[in-house]
């Protein structure tokens, strides 16, 4: 946190001087205040004369229009002559500020200040006696607190009118530098230094008239006024010679000056001679800024100064820590000119804000490509962790999510459940089962629902033992009916039962398997159409489930008959069958074999076991079902007790922890509905769009992302504001995302997104994190 420290001094070194010390943080009122005094100290001000006398009697070539110096004695001697008097000007100055009257401002200030905090000291006194002084040689800021930097101010605050300071950092720096006479010096250093400068508009005036700088003040806006050239100040009055010919007072440039401040200009650099006078003048004006060189001031010093000077301000740095960095460079070469470090001074309105170099503005085309850049990588890095399976279980989860949100369905009316039950198995038919079923429950269930003419009957019961006794009739349905659809399965868990076998009898062509494909977490959301058997040794070589033998059956009856296109999907009437692929929609590590397809529930009642219509089996013996229940349906039989643990988990819920399971004469029923209402009704299937669609839209979602940091990062400053705007705005856009992807749920397509919402998310914060660390450099 930056600090500002205020030294307010009220008399001078003859009668003393009262001592007032503020502290506080930049841009906030001060928190702590004290007050001192500092007794009169005539040897220091007999001191300072004598530095400023030795000082100015070295040099022949300055930036001072005067009359020629007489030199005598050795340059060494005198260089050594000022070295001297330097010193014991910095002795003076140091045992003053240790007054014991002055002790309670120094412990208040070593209290609240931190060594390493930056710290700007504003030096506010109307007394030019005390403003000569070299204050950052007070040991505080040179020796303990070195990111010190002193400034000089007036005692007086008053507003200062002057254009919005936000402009300057929305485009190019505009400098007016006035290069004057130049006679004996080389203001062409100057003008080189100045061209080079990033981000800055310059207009150079050579040795031009007043008439021209007038007009330029009052027609143009200015950031910056430099002026490079001669310059003096005597008594109260401070000139500029402008040419060869002619000199121009700050009073005759009073009024442009001011046209000037209200217009934007903020900083004036005179590297130019004996600028206390000058910047005095300038501060009536109330220039915010100003830079000046307290004594006359060599040609190399001043080009050096504002070498290092622009280096460390165009960088984005503050005016006081380039300053601060240019006076320190100084100090290399005071060998060969004593007192360098001394010159540079600030002086400035003490109601501004300081200003900063505006670093170039990112323009609209760099933004864009920043983005396009930005929002590529983001969305290959996190298309390739979704590759590798890194997103599937969010996606899965989403997935499910969505399936319980789509709206309720009402229960297929081409099905039939018929269900045998817990109390099924205590008829009297049941006594000599030896599964689910025994012969003559079976024999009779087939008996009393071939009365109805149904139009399939699928067997979801494994019945592969032998029929016992007297059971004719029974083995020879099983035989010729062709209605008849039984169940049988590929590949048992056990390894010592490769599969399960259809009942003895049942033709190939009414044989399905009942194999199903669950997911790791044992969520059933993949219907596993066909496949061709890989045990050689498994007892049941069905090639197709026993839900699409059904549908096949079904359809065939409706004059559809399944066949597969060019590309090897099955077809069906209009609707082809899509088989899931390896990396395809969310599965980017799934098992794929065989032909699957994704499995679209019907939800009637908020579950999926509420499909369609069910009986038990004792409604049916005991004649409680009609013929309009079974007409031309398709009749699923299977149980449902609890006792056989044939139920498997589906996406739907029915607290927060537990999935839903279903039985498998049910899920039967999805998946043979799922076919069945495709072709018949066009109810949709789940699809997924192919993979560069989804590439193009997950890297659309990037693009928005940072489309939305870019919005946030340049309509508003950083600030905890415009942290929450993205935050607000983030959020806004992702419950955009999450309507869109589930409205298209509704439709049967299934669309990226967590993909979608990470790359939206971090494109957008990498975006605003970036922009604004540009802007906050920039500031």
């Amino acid at each position: 946190m930056k600090k500002l420290v205020v030294l307010k001094l009220d008399g001078d070194l003859h009668l003393g001087v009262q001592a007032t010390l503020e502290i506080g943080e930049e841009g906030k009122r001060p928190t702590t205040e004290i007050t001192g005094k500092l007794p009169s100290n005539l040897d220091m001000a007999i001191a300072i004369d004598q530095w400023q006398s030795t000082y100015r009697s070295l040099w022949k070539f300055t930036r001072i229009k005067a009359k020629k110096i007489i030199y005598d004695g050795c340059i060494s001697q005198r260089r050594q002559e000022c070295n001297t008097k330097a010193s014991e000007v910095r002795e003076h100055l140091n045992d003053w500020l240790l007054s014991e009257s002055f002790r309670p401002v120094r412990e208040k200030w070593l209290k609240h200040l931190m060594p390493d905090e930056e710290v700007r000291v504003l030096i506010r006194t109307h007394c030019l006696q005390l403003k000569k002084l070299p204050w950052h040689l007070w040991d505080l800021i040179d020796r303990d607190y070195l990111k010190a930097e002193v400034v000089l101010s007036i005692p007086e605050s008053e507003a200062v009118t002057t254009a919005l300071q936000t402009s300057i950092f929305r485009s190019k720096i505009r400098i007016l530098a006035i290069l004057g006479d130049s006679d004996g010096i080389d203001v062409e250093q100057d003008r080189q230094l100045l061209e080079k400068l990033p981000n800055a508009a310059t207009t150079f005036l050579v040795e031009p008239q007043y008439s021209d700088i007038d007009d330029k003040l009052w027609k143009q806006p200015w950031n910056v006024l430099f002026f490079a050239g001669h310059s003096k100040s005597e008594g109260e009055a401070s000139c500029i010679y402008i040419n060869k010919t002619d000199k121009l007072t700050i009073d005759e440039l009073r009024y442009a000056l001011r046209n000037a401040v209200a217009n934007g200009l903020q900083l004036a650099i005179f590297n130019s001679c004996d600028g206390l006078g000058l910047a005095r003048e300038l501060q009536d004006l109330q220039i915010p800024q100003i830079i000046v060189m307290r004594e006359p001031v060599p040609d190399k010093v001043a080009q050096k100064f504002l070498k290092h000077f622009l280096e460390v301000f165009s960088s984005g740095q503050s005016i006081y820590a380039a300053v601060r960095t240019a006076r320190q460079r100084l100090k290399g070469i005071e060998k060969e000119y004593p007192g360098a470090s001394w010159l540079p001074v600030i002086s400035e309105h003490p109601a501004v804000v300081p200003m900063t170099w505006a670093k170039p503005r990112i323009s609209n085309t760099r933004r864009l490509g920043t983005l396009l850049l930005l929002s590529l990588l983001i969305t290959v890095g996190v298309l390739g962790v979704r590759y590798q399976g890194g997103l599937q279980t969010s996606e899965l989860l989403l997935y499910d999510k969505f399936m319980r949100a789509r709206p309720q369905e009402k229960q297929d009316p081409r099905l039939l459940i018929v269900t045998v039950t817990e109390e099924d198995f205590q008829l009297p038919e049941q006594k000599e089962r030896r599964g689910s079923l025994s012969d003559l429950a079976l024999t009779r269930l087939l008996e009393k629902l071939a009365q109805f003419q149904p139009k399939a009957i699928g067997l979801d019961i494994y019945y592969d033992q032998l029929l016992q006794g007297n059971q004719a009739y029974l083995a020879t349905r099983l035989k010729i009916d062709d209605r008849l659809f039984a169940i049988c399965k590929v590949q048992e868990l056990t390894k010592d039962r490769p599969g399960i076998a259809p009942p003895l009898g049942v033709t190939p062509e009414r044989q399905g398997f009942s194999d199903i494909i669950p997911d790791t977490d044992h969520v059933l959301r993949r219907h596993l159409l066909a496949m061709q058997p890989a045990d050689v040794t498994s007892p049941c070589t069905a090639r197709y489930a026993l839900n699409a033998q059904l549908a096949f059956h079904y359809l065939q009856g409706e004059g559809i008959s399944a066949k597969y296109t060019d590309s090897g999907d099955l077809q069906l009437g209009k609707v082809v069958f899509k088989q899931l692929q390896p990396h395809m929609g969310g599965y980017q590590q799934a098992d794929t074999g065989g032909y699957q397809i994704l499995l679209n529930y019907r939800s009637v009642q908020g579950s999926p076991g509420e499909i369609a219509p069910k009986v038990t089996l004792t409604d049916v013996l005991r004649g409680k079902v009609n013929a309009e229940q079974v007409k031309d349906r398709i009749v699923l039989i299977g149980t449902t007790a609890q006792s056989f643990r044939d139920y498997s988990p589906t996406p739907y819920m029915t607290g927060q922890a537990f999935s839903e399971e279903i039985p498998g004469v049910i899920l039967q029923a999805q998946m043979l509905s799922q076919l069945v209402s495709a072709v018949m009704d066009g109810r949709p299937l789940i699809s997924v769009l192919p993979v560069w669609g989804e590439v193009l839209w997950v890297w659309s979602w990037s693009v928005v992302g940072g489309a939305i940091g870019i919005a946030g990062s340049v309509a508003i400053a950083p600030s905890d504001r415009s942290k929450l705007y993205l935050i607000l705005a983030g959020g806004g856009v992702l419950g955009v995302l999450y309507v869109f992807c589930l409205t298209l749920f509704y439709q049967g397509i299934w669309v990226p997104l967590v993909p979608s919402a990470l790359v939206l998310v971090a494109t957008g914060g990498t975006v605003a994190i970036y922009l604004f660390s540009q802007q906050s450099n920039d500031n």
